[in-house]
């Protein structure tokens, strides 16, 4: 069984253009999250970007990293992981979004020990219902999954966020989900806006981005819990969100 981990990332954003290579320790955003999804159990780790020339930059930088790059579609992010995951003839696709540099390569495995069970079509550390800080999402999904989605989801949201079309359907798929023993769902760890980066330089000039894991951090911010104030108060999940209103707009289109 080939496990690939896949990373997201684009340069364009509305709240923090840029932000995959902003400076943090020393070394592009992008390239701590590369970095410590390959230190997982997967067998590669690729990044995932569009044919946009806006990306090239972001295309370089994973080269000259080391790892792989995909280039596809601009819009259609499900079909663009759909092909990289096809390119590389993996069975199992680890999806990492590029915005989130404390990615834990533990919990990475964790989700690839349960679907070595071979109970689960889709593992996940956020969905349906996040436990974990946000930025610490992880999911994994078989092949022939990321197939049915990629052949019959028609939402926005379906195509734009990857897994939806699978982790909303438990009728059909079998979900498995790694939760953490207490709800650390309000924390934030991922980067979407200016406060969410001065958050991440703050911490990262405290840890050793190299071999930092979930729980270090979880020490060193009871220890200075003012840190976790720096961008406390942003919505998780605001992307997803604004895509779930344009599947309504959609519809509601149609039934004009």
């Amino acid at each position: 069984m080939k496990t690939v981990a896949l990373v997201q990332a684009r340069m364009g954003s509305t709240r923090l253009p840029g932000k995959v290579l902003a400076p943090l320790a020393g070394l592009p955003m992008i390239g701590h999250v590369l970095r410590r999804a390959a230190q997982s159990g997967v067998a590669q780790t690729m990044l995932v970007t569009s044919v946009d020339p806006g990306d090239d930059a972001l295309a370089a930088v994973g080269s000259d990293l080391g790892f792989p790059v995909y280039r596809g579609s601009q819009c259609d992010v499900l079909d663009r992981y759909f092909q990289a995951a096809k390119q590389v003839e993996a069975d199992v696709v680890v999806r990492v979004t590029g915005d989130c540099p404390l990615v834990d390569p533990e919990l990475i495995d964790r989700c690839l020990a349960a679907f070595a069970t071979g109970r689960y079509d889709y593992v996940s550390t956020a969905y349906p219902t996040p436990s974990w800080p946000d930025g610490l999402d992880v999911e994994a999904a078989s092949a022939a999954a990321l197939g049915a989605a990629w052949r019959e989801a028609g939402k926005p949201s379906e195509r734009e966020h990857v897994m939806p079309f699978i982790w909303t359907r438990p009728q059909r798929f079998r979900l498995g989900q790694v939760a953490s023993e207490t709800n650390l769902s309000h924390l934030r760890w991922t980067v979407d806006e200016p406060a969410d980066l001065a958050f991440m330089r703050e911490l990262f000039s405290r840890i050793d981005p190299a071999t930092v894991r979930a729980r270090d951090v979880l020490t060193l911010l009871a220890a200075r819990p003012d840190l976790a104030g720096v961008n406390a108060g942003i919505a998780r999940n605001e992307g997803y969100r604004k895509s779930l209103l344009l599947d309504a707009a959609a519809k509601g289109g149609r039934n004009t």
